[in-house]
C-alpha cells in the first residue's frame, strides 16, 4: 500500500499499524486474537506489531487474569489522540486517486461481500 506510506508516514505508522488502530478506534479495546480475525493476520505477524506499537506509545496489552493467553488490547491516550490526525488520511486518499469517496465505499461494500473486509 505504497499510496498511504506518506499519509501515515507523519503518524508514524506503518499501512498494518494504520489497520490495527482503525480497528481499536471503532471497538475502544480487542483481543489479539478478535484483531487478527478482522485483518487475517495471524499471531505470528500480530505480535511483533502490537509490541512495537505498545513501545510507540499507541496501546497496552494486558493478559487476562483467569487465561494468560488472552491478551486484550487497549488504546493508551496517545493512541486515542492519534484519531484525530488520522481523519484527515480517507480525504487525503481520495484526493491523490481521484476516485471518489462515493466510489470507494461502494468498493468496500463489493470487496466484504467477497470476503475480504476492510476495517473502516
Amino acid at each position: 500500500m505504497k499510496i498511504y506510506r506518506p499519509l501515515l508516514a507523519e503518524l508514524n505508522l506503518t499501512y498494518p499499524q494504520y489497520l490495527v488502530m482503525l480497528v481499536l478506534w471503532e471497538e475502544g479495546s480487542a483481543t489479539v486474537s478478535g484483531i487478527g480475525e478482522k485483518l487475517g493476520l495471524d499471531s505470528g505477524t500480530l505480535t511483533p506489531l502490537l509490541k512495537r506499537m505498545e513501545t510507540a506509545g499507541y496501546l497496552e496489552r494486558k493478559r487476562s487474569e483467569k487465561d494468560e493467553r488472552i491478551v486484550t488490547i487497549l488504546l493508551t491516550p496517545n493512541g486515542r489522540n492519534l484519531r484525530t490526525k488520522a481523519r484527515s488520511v480517507p480525504e487525503k486518499l481520495f484526493c491523490q486517486t481521484g476516485v471518489s469517496e462515493k466510489d470507494a465505499f461502494a468498493l468496500k461494500e463489493v470487496l466484504d461481500k467477497l470476503g475480504c473486509e476492510i476495517p473502516g
